[in-house]
Parts: structure tokens; sequence; C-alpha cells
């Protein structure tokens, strides 16, 4: 078998590994140097270079992509957009809201609400935060 073929098996193996191991990031930036490993050894380079080029290009996507790929995993909530970005913040209760249902302000927006704890009854003028939305309902926690 070709060592340019060998790279390359190694590299989608790699890639596949990182798609079941959501989070963690680390196979993919392994694939990519397999990559380089596989264009060492397709431009004929010896064993020794292509090895060299694998690990120098592992350390060197580890070193980069990785802390970049988990810094967006943990996106800060000023810059989420969306349902998700209402997460957290605050409301008040417009209408009585419990476990069937109510209306709550959030912003200047008015979204029908539920209790995120369905013993919670919260009544008009509370307070609350914004735990989840799940489509248009807001649940809500006071």
């Amino acid at each position: 078998m070709p060592a340019w073929l060998a790279w390359s098996i190694a590299a989608v193996l790699l890639a596949v590994g990182e798609i079941f191991t959501p989070g963690m990031f680390f196979l993919g930036p392994v694939a990519l140097a397999a990559v380089g490993g596989a264009v060492a050894a397709a431009l004929g380079g010896a064993a020794w270079l292509q090895l060299v080029v694998f690990v120098a290009g592992a350390v060197a996507s580890i070193g980069f992509l990785r802390p970049v790929a988990r810094a967006h995993l943990r996106m800060p909530a000023a810059i989420r957009t969306g349902t998700a970005a209402l997460e957290g913040a605050k409301a008040v209760v417009l209408q009585r809201v419990d476990e069937n249902g109510g209306r709550v302000r959030i912003g200047g927006e008015e979204w029908s609400a539920r209790a995120y704890m369905p013993d919670q009854v919260i009544e008009p003028g509370k307070r609350v935060e914004v735990v989840k939305i799940e489509g248009a309902t807001a649940l809500v926690y006071e």
C-alpha cells in the first residue's frame, strides 16, 4: 500500500472519530496533520520527513485550532442570537404564570410563558428569569 494512501485512510478515520466525539475537538486537528503527511508522501518525501510533517502539523493545528474551536463552544450570552439570547434574561409577569401558561414581558415583547418548576405559581408584577425557550413559550423561574 502506498504511504500516501495509508496517511489518507488515517486522516479519514480521524475525521470520522472527530464527528463521533463532539465537544473534544482533538481528532480533527490530528486528521489535518495526517493530510499533511499524505501530501509529503505523495510528493515523494522519505518516511522520516512524512513523520516530521505529521508531528509538526499536529502540534501546530492542536495549538492553534483547538483553542479557537473551544472558545466558540463557550459563546458568551452577549454574542448569542435568536431565542438563545433570551435565556437568562429578566422578565416581568403580566398574567399569572403556572405550569399551564401565562404571559410575561421580555424586553419590549410579550411572550407566552410557563413556570419552569411544575408546582410554581408566579403572580403578575413579579420579576422572573427566563430559563429556556420552547417554541414561542418562555419557561420562567422566580
